[in-house]
């Protein structure tokens, strides 16, 4: 009965009131399916942060503002700010955190998940540029491979308006962020730039902490420019960032180099890219009583990785479309470790097809396949050959659409997607705390099987999924001891999320909006435990005025830190602010509240417990330039 009288809701036609987004869904262009169709012609589940929502957010970090979607995670609660790189990985709809990332990020369609370990620098986008980020929720191997395996975050860059964003406050904390369109004749382009600096804090909570512990400071810098011409183009980008991790022997620092180049017109996408990282971080063992430490590792991690892809598109008549790609990659990476090293390289190749048909004016179905080969070979550690293994992926996905009356919508879909061990899983351990994780040059891919129902009326939609993921690759407990636990990556039986996602957004009056999401998630391996770094609830709520003002609130339940579920990390209620005044037409001053009422965020259990952000507080200035005659 509640699930016929939700429909039954769902279906009335809309009142005068105004209750739909400042932008409506049915002109919303979204392009993480990978071709560009309306939000309402679109069967996956996507979720939009616009312009204004970005603007509004309080945090300086990307990733922070991708908190504002219920199951969005992190490998740990912490954010890109303090934690280190290599525990960045997102994750989408409860399957479950891991180093490597289990969703796709791309910026304007470029990866930007490390080839090496699969992590996500955050940093390297500088917040001035974008237009809009679109997050694909469930698994989208059929047209994006391994990365995908849980969904897709594409960050979508603008083309035009100067924008300058600089601010301090907290924590000896500053940023600055640019974007400058440029036009000349035939060419167009942008050069964007992004800085960041902090203090930081200290993150073990403070009856716990002894005399090693220090506040966690980080500091990036990120510069892009891109060129183009008719419909090719080509981007460069430079990242560095270096980090203290807590402790006085505990230290990371990258350096990454990237260059893109393609060519996009209404039938063809080629693009291509080459990048390399130069990694290098420090371990440590603790005392007991926090007291001292010594260096444990000294690790360098020096990576290159080449690919590209090939799009075709073709319309059959005015009801159908299909979708034509190619692509492939290789990696190379090594983890020294002086007297220590261990190398591999993994290449990969895919070919994939996907067909749009439209069916009358309320059908449309999507059916798309993708294989996937790869190879992992040239391994060897202390100059002893390690086996070569290669595998393949099929990845099916069918979606339907269905306009059933008035504004009502019933989508569905059914799919596969998988996750191949990155390099860094297979030939690099790593230590966080008294923990440490081995590497397995024996993993095999992890694969996912998972159907949804849902239904969409306006800006409200409702989505049930299951998801169940065999062969997971997870950092699974060895031994315990006191002094130190040990871990290794392996494929650990399987795990399993069901649940519900909930999203809604309501334009008010005179320029205020509402949004809220929630998700619960049942999510369970095999053995019986709670899936780690999975909150059975999550939701989420902000109220805005414009690109001048919003209060953004967070809240999630208890999860787990651990395989055992010996370490639990209680849930948090968090509620974040941002104002901007205006003082000349182009010019606001601005202020931002991070953790508006300074809650505890348990983050990590190593077993020692670290604590997320604090109340901070920043003031700046936001300058904006918008072309004539917009």
């Amino acid at each position: 009965m509640i699930v016929f009288g939700l429909v039954s809701l769902l279906a009335q036609e809309p009142t005068q009131s105004p209750v739909l987004s400042p932008q409506s869904s049915d002109s919303i262009t979204v392009t993480a399916t990978r071709t560009p169709s309306r939000l309402t012609d679109t069967p996956a589940s996507v979720v939009i942060l616009s312009r204004d929502t970005l603007a509004v957010s309080p945090s300086p970090a990307v990733d922070d503002a991708l908190r504002q979607v219920p199951g969005f995670t992190l490998f740990r609660r912490s954010g890109s700010r303090i934690a280190n790189p290599t525990s960045q990985g997102a994750s989408l709809r409860g399957i479950g955190g891991s180093g490597a990332s289990r969703a796709l990020v791309l910026d304007d369609g470029i990866p930007l998940n490390d080839p090496f370990g699969g992590w996500i620098f955050w940093g390297r986008v500088p917040r001035a540029s974008l237009e809009r980020i679109e997050v694909l929720q469930g698994g989208a191997s059929d047209i994006y491979g391994s990365g995908a395996m849980t969904g897709v975050v594409q960050f979508i860059r603008r083309k035009d308006d100067l924008a300058v964003d600089v601010d301090g406050g907290s924590q000896r904390t500053a940023s600055g962020s640019l974007f400058v369109p440029i036009t000349g004749g035939a060419w167009s382009g942008n050069v964007a730039a992004d800085l960041f600096t902090t203090g930081g804090y200290i993150m073990v909570k403070p009856e716990e902490r002894g005399a090693v512990d220090r506040a966690a400071t980080s500091r990036h810098a990120a510069l892009d420019g891109t060129l183009r011409r008719g419909g090719f183009f080509v981007r460069g980008s430079h990242y560095s960032e270096s980090r203290n991790n807590g402790t006085p022997l505990q230290i990371n620092d990258a350096i990454l180099r990237q260059l893109a180049i393609g060519y996009e017109d209404a039938s063809w996408t080629v693009r291509t890219d080459a990048s390399d990282n130069d990694y290098h971080q420090t371990f440590s063992a603790i005392a007991a009583d926090r007291g001292s430490e010594r260096l444990t590792v000294d690790q360098r991690v020096p990576s290159r990785s080449v690919g590209g892809s090939a799009q075709w598109t073709h319309a059959i008549g005015r009801a159908q479309a299909v979708i034509v790609g190619a692509e492939g990659r290789e990696v190379s990476g090594a983890d020294e470790e002086p007297p220590n090293r261990v190398s591999g390289r993994q290449r990969t190749g895919a070919i994939f097809v996907e067909d749009i048909l439209d069916l009358g004016s309320r059908l449309n179905i999507t059916a798309a396949l993708r294989g996937d080969r790869w190879r992992n070979f040239d391994a060897a550690r202390n100059g002893v050959d390690l086996n070569s293994r290669s595998d393949t992926a099929w990845s099916p996905r069918l979606s339907v659409l269905y306009h059933a009356a008035g504004r009502l919508a019933l989508t569905a879909a059914a799919y596969r997607a998988f996750r191949a061990p990155t390099l860094n899983e297979l030939y690099r351990s790593f230590r966080v705390g008294n923990v440490v994780t081995l590497a397995n040059d024996s993993l095999g891919p992890e694969r996912l099987s998972g159907v949804e129902i849902g239904a969409r009326s306006g800006s409200f939609r409702i989505t049930l999924f299951s998801m169940t993921v065999t062969d997971s690759i997870a950092n699974v407990t060895l031994t315990t001891t006191p002094a130190l636990i040990t871990r290794q990556r392996q494929n650990f039986g399987s795990s399993r999320s069901r649940g519900a996602e909930i999203d809604y957004e309501r334009a008010l009056t005179s320029g205020w909006s509402a949004s809220a999401g929630f998700l619960v998630a049942d999510a369970t391996l095999s053995s019986g435990a709670r899936t780690p770094q999975v909150p059975r609830n999550q939701a989420t709520m902000q109220l805005s005025f414009r690109s001048r003002a919003g209060v953004q609130a967070r809240w999630s339940s208890m999860q787990f830190d651990d395989d055992l579920n010996q370490f639990p990390l209680r849930g948090y209620f968090v509620v974040d602010a941002f104002v901007a005044h205006p003082i000349s037409p182009r010019l606001d001053a601005t202020l931002a509240i991070e953790n508006l009422f300074d809650r505890r965020v348990e983050t990590a259990a190593t077993p020692v417990v670290t604590l997320g952000q604090p109340r901070a507080v920043r003031v700046g200035l936001r300058y904006q330039v918008r072309r004539l005659g917009r």
